[in-house]
This record gives C-alpha cells, structure tokens and sequence, in this order.
C-alpha cells in the first residue's frame, strides 16, 4: 500500500511538472535575431539613379535615395541587400521617410537579380496615409512577375481595411515572409499585434536578394528614410 501511494505521487508529479513545462513553452514569444546593417550590401538599382548614400549610428540606418521609381518595367532606387536561400521571416521598423513626392517608398524587397527589370516583391510604405490611386493606406504590396514585365500592386481592400494600415511614424512596422512559393505580407504599429496586409503565391528561385529598398520617385531629388530593429524570425 505505501509503495502504491508513492507510486502514485511520482506519476502525479510527473504530470504537473510536464503540464508546466508545456504551459511554458506554448507561451514563450517568437525569438528573433537582430541582422547588422553593416552586414548589408549597398547599391544604385537603374542607370539614371542619382547616387544614393547609407549611414549607419546606433543601431539605426539613414539612407538617402534618389530614382524616378520603383514602378512599370526598369526601377531606379538605393538597395541594401544580403542573398538567402529559402525560406525567411524580416521584418523591420521604419522610423521617418521624407516626401520627395507623394509616391516615394520604402520597405522590405526580395529580388531576383540585381538588374533593375528583375522579378521581385515589394512591401513597401508611403510619407503618409494620402489617397493615391487604388490606394486607401500607408502601404501596399507589388511585385513583377517576369523579368522586364510590368508591375502590378495589391491594394488595402477598401470595405474591410479602415485605418489598419495607416503608418505613423516612427511606430510603423512592416514584415514580409517567405515559405516556399508563399509570400506574407503584415502590418504593425507596436511590432506586437502584427495584421496580415496580404497572402501571395508567386515561384522564384530559391536564392533571392533581398533587403531594404527606398526610391524618391522623383528624378531631380532624394528621400531620406531611416530604418531600425531589422530583425529574422
């Protein structure tokens, strides 16, 4: 009898610590890596681009860049950029982004190629929450399917999107995963709550360049946009 009873008290007890122990991993948070900017690579995409710098102080990165756009079949804007293969999870604060024009962006681009007719997507934010053509928010998703090809976009979804995806700076945060033939897009003002802006079949190699794009949209002058916490997931 008192073997039973201690029998029991040890299974009893294995249950409890093993029901803790999966309590506590369930609600662990998403770990996350911060990626250096100074691992970044950086150029000019497109031959007319005016020249675009990249500043690197206290974990915050300032690039100012020119180009007529990021937009139809030839880009022009200012990339920093690592290659991966795979799958992967970025996302990234974007604290401030001047208005060269009411079409200027930046965000989070992965590229095919370096040319600037490359296939790629782009999750991108504007200066403001302006209304520009289709467009009813801060942000929007685009992308070229074929190298040379023209861009096209997906837009907030006016009956349903509100004001989810309004930036506010410097509380704006964008995020962008791959999984396969599967894109992500999502949207955050606190880099907590993350709201999926879109999802997006599209086939591309396996080995992307990918980083932080910024374009003027203004061929006579430049943009600054300044980015902190770029972050793998």
């Amino acid at each position: 009898m008192k073997l039973n009873k201690k029998f029991t008290r040890i299974v009893f007890t294995f249950f409890i610590l093993a029901g803790v122990s999966l309590i506590g991993s369930a609600q662990k948070p998403t770990l996350s890596r911060i990626i250096m900017f100074s691992d970044l690579k950086y150029l000019d995409i497109g031959a007319s681009t005016k020249k675009g710098t990249d500043k690197i102080n206290n974990n915050q990165l300032e690039i100012i860049a020119g180009g007529s756009d990021i937009w139809g079949k030839h880009d022009e804007f200012h990339f920093g950029y690592e290659k991966l293969k795979g799958d992967f999870d970025l996302s990234v604060q974007i604290l401030s982004l001047s208005a060269a024009n009411k079409y200027t962006k930046a965000g989070i681009m992965t590229r095919a190629d370096l040319s600037d007719s490359s296939q790629h997507v782009f999750y991108q934010v504007f200066p403001d929450n302006s209304a520009r053509n289709k467009n009813n928010g801060g942000c929007e998703f685009q992308y070229r399917l074929e190298k040379g090809s023209e861009m096209k976009a997906i837009y907030p979804d006016p009956n349903t999107a509100a004001n989810q995806f309004n930036v506010s700076y410097p509380d704006t945060y964008i995020r962008l995963k791959r999984q396969g033939d599967n894109f992500e897009a999502y949207f955050s003002n606190d880099n907590k709550s993350w709201r999926l802006y879109t999802k997006f079949e599209f086939k591309m190699p396996d080995e992307l360049f990918v980083g932080l794009a910024v374009t003027a949209h203004n061929k006579t002058d430049y943009t600054t946009a300044r980015f902190e916490s770029y972050r793998a997931y």
